[in-house]
């Protein structure tokens, strides 16, 4: 258990994202999910796999002129996430 909490304070959510222990267990959770169709938890991995998506691809290092497109794009794919999110959870019904 101590090498479970060493290991979740030493690393940041991107090593944590790529890491294969924890990529394996998230697919554990979505096959568990979608066999007995938890459709909050499947919404609680898009959520958090599309979060982590948008705030890798619009890390900075395309420089000053790269900063409004990185908005943009932030923006707009956090969004997506919410409105896909807002859909299903409250319009949608089962």
């Amino acid at each position: 258990m101590q090498d479970i909490i060493d290991f979740l304070t030493s690393t940041n959510i991107m090593d944590l994202a790529t890491d294969p222990r924890v990529l394996f267990l998230t697919f554990v959770v979505f096959v568990v999910a979608v066999l007995r169709r938890w459709t909050f938890v499947l919404l609680l991995l898009f959520a958090v796999g599309g979060v982590l998506t948008v705030v890798r691809y619009t890390s900075p290092g395309m420089g000053s002129e790269g900063v409004n497109q990185q908005m943009v794009f932030f923006v707009g794919g956090i969004l997506v996430v919410a409105i896909v999110l807002i859909y299903f959870l409250f319009i949608r019904g089962d």
